[in-house]
Order: C-alpha cells, then structure tokens, then sequence
C-alpha cells in the first residue's frame, strides 16, 4: 500500500512516498511569491516610490491579505497534485506534515475522497528538514 507524505510550507511543498517503511522523495513544488517579503507582495498602485502616504496598500494591512491569498493559491496547488494521485490510484493513504496555519490552510482545500485517505496529520515545519528526520517524525503513522 502506497501512503503518501506531504511535508510542507507556506513556500515549498515536498511529497514523499512510502512503502513499507522507505520514504522516497517523489516531487517538490514551490510558490516563490511566499517566499517574497510581505510588502514586497503587495504594491503602491501607482504612488510615488519616495511618497510617504499614510494610506498606501503597505500601511493599511494589504500585505496580510495577500500573505493569505498567496498562501492559499499553494495549498490549492498541493491539494490538485493529491488529487491527481488519487484518481490515479498512486495513493491509499495520506500523511499532512506543516506549520498549523498551512495544514488548515491545506485540509481546507483537500477535495471529500481525499480527505478520507488523511490517516494522520502533524502540526509541525519539517519542510527544509532532511529525509531523515522526516522519516523519524512519520514512522510511527501508519
């Protein structure tokens, strides 16, 4: 049986399979807009570069709302890359490993069929973390 390990973050997401117990690095996407500041996601709309505006979209809390919206776009992503494994019958089981607003953000996009093969999931950043310690934090879910 095929279970799959998602290991991510906010930027960069890692899937893993396992059988029996080896973990095998399957693929690994990232979203290089979270890996931007969060003013840098967010522009002046045409301001002045040295104009201090008081109402620019850095100042009013656009840049939170961007963080979200970009965060977001990611987690579709990872969850249209699991879906396609379940449809393709790559996966029997699945295992969500990610910081915990990321793995809300994640469960949330998470279509119903697959939701259901989630046997565990751990609220935990191991996203730059090495195969080992990923495969020491997994190995008791089963």
């Amino acid at each position: 049986m095929t279970t799959y390990i998602v290991v991510a973050d906010a930027a960069r997401a890692r899937i893993f399979t396992r059988d029996a117990l080896k973990l095998e690095e399957q693929d690994s996407l990232v979203h290089a807009a979270n890996r931007l500041h969060e003013g840098d996601l967010v522009t002046d709309r045409g301001a002045d570069v040295h104009e201090s505006n008081s109402h620019t979209a850095r100042s009013s809390g656009g840049e939170n709302a961007a963080r979200t919206h970009e965060e977001q776009i990611f987690a579709k992503e990872v969850a249209e890359r699991l879906y396609r494994a379940r449809i393709d019958n790559r996966m029997e089981k699945l295992i969500l490993v990610a910081p915990p607003r990321f793995l809300g953000q994640l469960r949330d996009k998470l279509d119903g069929p697959t939701t259901k093969l989630v046997i565990h999931s751990l609220s935990k950043d191991l996203s730059k973390a090495g195969v080992g310690d990923i495969q020491e934090a997994v190995s008791e879910m089963r």
